[in-house]
């Protein structure tokens, strides 16, 4: 019998958890708090909140939200996922005031707090699976290319919002402002070599073939290298130039309460950041929840509905305070899995650590040089809009790659809600182009015989959350059957979203039977491209 079918084997939860597995979950939580440290300062900076609230978000995340939490191997935080969301909303309802927009951001994260709760009381962890994966990609690609772009000029001693001399600089325009900040990048030498060394080490370091140097997060490499090469070339703030963070108050004057909901009378602005909080956000938090249940070595299947209510309260208690809004965060989650964690104290005891940091060694942030969190940041970028990604979708299908793009421009050219509307609105099209009807597109017509569920019409991502909630009413232990040949179509987000249903089956011993999809022929070579009813 495998490991993680053994019952006896899978790590306690609760406090009999935290005594079973106190060594490994206390390790864990420290070295996860050594990545967190500098990313947390990182994108609060570029979120252009104060630096030190990020840890505030990722203390809370920590302390607070792992006992409701509803997945047990996700650390909690705030992400470079919605950099570009806060600072849009630090902009637009301060009209160029960076503290007072600060303060109305606060109230739009509280409110999108509850909102995310109401989410989960309504049971809408299911949500993630209405999106199309290909405009999920890009909306994450095109937050990708935003992080680099605004990072790259603050690499080089910059600041495009600065220069411009407005508000707010809009995507496009902080690509075009690359070539100036190029064309001047040697007017603060001292910085440029530290964003050089330290861009150096992000993408380097994990290139060295000694496993025990690995272990190490690039990120603490970068923060061992940055602070002594920054006061050994005598990189200081001064002259109203801030090159290194700048916070000296200590726990006592941090915390309190921040929030203004003053952010109300500007409806329009005010309501656009709550959804965009509360809907990116969960999207983000339930993708983490589902890739990290993947990685989880027992198999433990996370209650993603609990898990947003979990989120939700940690964001009302986070915007009070003057937090960034949390999500379950990808890359501090896998270090927690690699790093051993096994239960929910690990993230527990990340937030304690950032909690003592607080406390006795606050000052030591005033050290940072805002170029190696610049580097880490073009760094998470990267990952988000690596090439590869591109690849993925071109082999997937051109249909695939068009919504992708189309995701990612009108995103860089409007905002995250209209790019991922566009991205679904063009996914819808294709769909109707392909033979499926309108009502199809959000109706899916099921006859359920014994263990035998038959879908009519299409199988398509804006149909089949009914579907796949009506497969996970079996007992994964049992043998069930889809039959889809009554159906012209099953989209890409679908087939990938079976093969993930048929490995959940397979590992507890059922089985998931796709019946009629021999009948169908995929659009491209991959496994995972569209596939169209063959004309008899």
């Amino acid at each position: 019998m495998s490991n993680y079918n053994n019952k006896k084997s899978i790590p306690l939860d609760g406090f009999k958890g935290l005594k079973q597995n106190f060594s490994s979950d206390a390790l864990s939580g420290f070295l996860v708090f050594l990545l967190a440290l500098p990313l947390s300062l990182g994108i609060a900076g570029a979120s252009d909140f104060p630096p030190i609230y990020g840890l505030i978000t990722a203390m809370i995340g920590g302390i607070v939200v792992s006992f409701f939490a509803g997945s047990l191997l996700t650390i909690k935080g705030p992400a470079a996922g919605l950099i570009v969301i806060v600072a849009g909303s630090v902009a637009e309802l301060g009209h160029g005031d960076s503290d007072l927009g600060w303060r109305l951001a606060l109230g739009a994260i509280v409110v999108a707090g509850v909102v995310q709760v109401l989410f989960g009381l309504l049971k809408l962890g299911s949500l993630s699976d209405f999106f199309p994966l290909s405009a999920v990609h890009g909306m994450l690609a095109a937050i990708g290319i935003i992080i680099i772009s605004k990072q790259l000029h603050i690499l080089f001693g910059m600041n495009p919002v600065t220069e411009s001399g407005k508000p707010m600089v809009e995507p496009l325009e902080l690509l075009v402002e690359l070539k100036n900040t190029f064309a001047h990048f040697l007017q603060h030498k001292d910085v440029d070599i530290v964003g050089f060394v330290c861009l150096g080490i992000v993408f380097g370091w994990p290139m060295i073939p000694i496993k025990a140097f690995k272990k190490i997060p690039s990120a603490v490499v970068v923060l061992i290298v940055s602070i002594p090469l920054s006061n050994y070339l005598g990189i200081h703030n001064g002259n109203g130039y801030t090159p290194l963070l700048k916070f000296d108050e200590g726990l006592d004057k941090i915390l309190g309460v921040n929030v203004n909901f003053d952010g109300f009378s500007q409806t329009g602005t005010f309501i656009k950041f709550v959804i965009m909080f509360a809907l990116v956000g969960s999207l983000e938090a339930l993708l983490t929840v589902k890739a990290v249940d993947m990685l989880d070595p027992y198999k433990r299947k996370s209650n993603t509905n609990k898990d947003l209510i979990a989120v939700g309260i940690g964001n009302i208690i986070a915007g009070v305070l003057g937090g960034l809004p949390m999500i379950s965060e990808v890359a501090r989650s896998s270090a927690n899995v690699s790093n051993g964690g096994k239960t929910r104290w690990a993230n527990f005891f990340h937030g304690v650590f950032i909690l003592l940091f607080l406390i006795f060694a606050v000052s030591f942030s005033d050290l940072i040089p805002k170029a190696a969190l610049a580097a880490m940041l073009i760094g998470v970028g990267w990952k988000l809009a690596h090439p590869r990604e591109f690849g993925y979708m071109a082999k997937i299908g051109m249909d695939q790659i068009a919504v992708f793009i189309v995701t990612i421009i009108f995103t860089l050219a409007t905002d995250l809600l209209v790019g991922i509307a566009v991205g679904i609105l063009l996914e819808l099209i294709l769909h109707l182009s392909r033979g499926v009807s309108f009502k199809s597109l959000f109706n899916s017509k099921m006859i359920v015989n014994g263990n035998t569920v038959k879908v009519k019409g299409a199988a398509v991502f804006s149909n089949f959350i009914k579907v796949k909630n009506k497969l996970l009413e079996f007992p994964l232990t049992s043998d069930v059957v889809l039959d889809v040949s009554d159906c012209v179509l099953v989209d890409h987000s679908v087939i990938e979203t079976l093969h993930h249903l048929k490995d959940d089956f397979e590992t507890e011993g059922g089985h998931l039977v796709i019946m009629g999809i021999d009948e169908f022929t995929p659009i491209s070579n991959h496994k995972l491209s569209v596939h169209r009813k063959r004309k008899s």
